[in-house]
């Protein structure tokens, strides 16, 4: 019985410990986030902890960011832009979340997911 329970809670720390936080966002148009190009499409954006990573299909991007916990709950996912298509800001719906990615330069009006 023993084993069992500590085989248990080892199980548990383990998938505890591997969860990222994951959520879907679809880029409209060609993306720069701190320096890497991304193209239009569907990304599953992976958060784990200073990091952010986009994936489509076999291709996957690692960028840093701060993520923030904002006051409000966001209705929809929303990608700020500044000049150049860099991604400065993306706010996930559903969540509290806003990644704020460095160099993303002045701030202009969202471009959100459509």
């Amino acid at each position: 019985m023993k084993k069992l329970i500590i085989a248990f809670a080892t199980f548990a720390l383990a998938v505890v410990a591997s969860a990222a936080t994951k959520y879907n966002v679809t880029l409209y148009e060609p993306s720069v986030v701190n320096g890497t190009q991304l193209k239009p499409g569907d990304y599953k954006v992976e958060i784990a902890g200073d990091k952010v990573i986009f994936k489509q299909g076999k291709t996957a991007v690692e960028v840093a960011a701060k993520v923030e916990d904002a006051t409000e709950k966001f209705n929809n996912n929303v990608v700020r832009y500044s000049e150049g298509g860099k991604i400065q800001e993306m706010r996930i719906g559903g969540t509290h979340t806003r990644l704020v990615f460095e160099g993303g330069g002045a701030t202009n009006a969202p471009a959100g997911d459509r």
